[in-house]
């Protein structure tokens, strides 16, 4: 029977039609945006997981930053050790050469006192975004982040390394520090050993008038501030060492996670390229269908002529 009330035809071409534009508009927005799951209506579980893991991955990104950060600070505190290893290495030299009697001490204490100066510029240059970690106070303590860490209960955190700093002959920084200036009677180079009758560190000796016993004492006093920097200096490099380990750990993690993220949410463009033309085809035939059905009831026309 057919009914110029009521089009049946036409009311089933236009759900087909309804149905067939909803999922063309959702293929057509995974193709423009690259995302198969892009609202939390998509998909609740994957969308949620997936903002979870973005946000971490965010946040990776952050303490990567500050791990380049604290690799700096490290390398420059480094780089000043290593200059002043240097330095009293030619100190040390200097001395060697006073031991010759002959040899005129007030010539040689001139070029140890220049390459004295030299230790304290360096000391006071390491510095970088106002920190300096070879000229500090005894019981201050510096700390770079070390890593990012997700529970399993969903709670996060930031880890870091700290590093303690000593003042004295054996300690870790070169020189002491004072309210910010530098104190040049503490550290490593600055704390005095009896020499003679009188007392001397690395940064204040002075063998102008020295026997050669006390150049020779003064020569283990060189040395020995020479073995301590030679530690300072490991420690340093193992701090070094672990934030440049951190720091690839930290972009292979958010590698791993960004791609993880990916296969939850991103739309297979090769599936979606032929969906979308078998789509728009079956659209074309849904509104020549419905044409159809509409064109039906002006046959009924014909009856009446």
């Amino acid at each position: 029977m057919t009914s110029i009330v009521t089009n049946n035809s036409a009311m089933a071409a236009l759900q087909t039609l309804r149905g067939i534009s909803n999922n063309l508009q959702d293929t057509q927005n995974a193709v423009s945006s690259g995302l198969r799951i892009s609202k939390a209506s998509d998909n609740a579980a994957y969308w949620s997981i997936a903002t979870s893991m973005k946000s971490d991955d965010s946040a990776m990104g952050a303490v990567s930053d500050a791990l380049g950060l604290g690799a700096a600070k490290v390398d420059t505190a480094s780089t000043a050790v290593t200059s002043s290893i240097d330095i009293v290495g030619q100190i040390k030299d200097k001395l060697v050469t006073a031991m010759e009697g002959s040899v005129d001490k007030g010539q040689v204490q001139e070029e140890i006192g220049q390459l004295q100066q030299q230790l304290k510029s360096v000391a006071q240059s390491a510095s970088f975004n106002g920190e300096n970690w070879v000229m500090a106070a005894s019981g201050d303590s510096a700390s770079v982040v070390s890593s990012f860490i997700r529970g399993t209960n969903g709670t996060v955190s930031v880890s870091t390394t700290s590093y303690a700093f000593d003042t004295g002959a054996t300690g870790n920084v070169l020189f002491g520090s004072n309210s910010g200036s530098i104190d040049t009677t503490s550290g490593i180079l600055g704390t005095k050993t009896t020499i003679g009758s009188n007392q001397f560190s690395v940064f204040s000796l002075d063998i102008t008038g020295m026997t050669g016993g006390e150049i020779s004492s003064a020569l283990n006093m060189v040395q020995t501030a020479l073995n301590s920097m030679t530690s300072m200096g490991s420690k340093l490099g193992s701090i070094s060492s672990r934030i440049d380990l951190q720091t690839s750990f930290a972009s292979s993690l958010s590698d791993s996670i960004e791609s993880g993220v990916g296969k939850l949410v991103d739309a297979n463009m090769e599936q979606e390229s032929s969906k979308l033309s078998a789509l728009q085809t079956q659209q074309q035939l849904a509104i020549q269908s419905l044409s159809i059905a509409n064109s039906s009831s002006q046959s009924i026309l014909s009856l009446f002529r």
